[in-house]
């Protein structure tokens, strides 16, 4: 038997990538994991800064047709009312010179969880009577 070439052995020691399969698969399925987490929490920070423009939109379009005088009130009360109403805070209203009926609104939407960190969404609108054609 000493002649004979020596077999390879049948046992733990034979291949050492036994099991590596199954490391690949779950560091794949982690990294996939992080990433769906990743674009969830994006969709969140895009949903949430959808949500604090439409609010500044509308609560600019209120404040400025109160300022014209088409609906009774206060400009900036309105404008905290309608803001409010759409999920959002408003952060400034200011009725821009001279006419007093152009408004110009900022919100913030409080984002909440992981993204609480980066801050709030923010909004920006600005509001008015439409121009007239030859007007100065």
């Amino acid at each position: 038997m000493r002649g004979e070439p020596e077999r390879p052995r049948r046992g733990r020691d034979r291949d050492g990538d036994r099991g590596s399969g199954t490391v690949h698969a779950l560091t794949l399925t982690l990294v996939l994991g992080v990433l769906l987490l990743t674009v969830l929490l994006l969709a969140q920070a895009g949903i949430a800064t959808h949500r604090a423009g439409k609010a500044a939109d509308l609560a600019a379009l209120a404040a400025a047709d109160t300022a014209r005088g088409l609906v009774a009130g206060d400009p900036c009360g309105t404008a905290e009312r309608v803001a409010r109403d759409n999920g959002a805070l408003l952060e400034l209203c200011e009725l821009v010179e001279p006419g007093r009926v152009v408004v110009d609104v900022r919100t913030t939407v409080v984002l909440d969880g992981p993204l609480a960190r980066i801050g709030a969404a923010r909004g920006v609108s600005r509001a008015g009577p439409p121009e007239v054609s030859g007007a100065p």
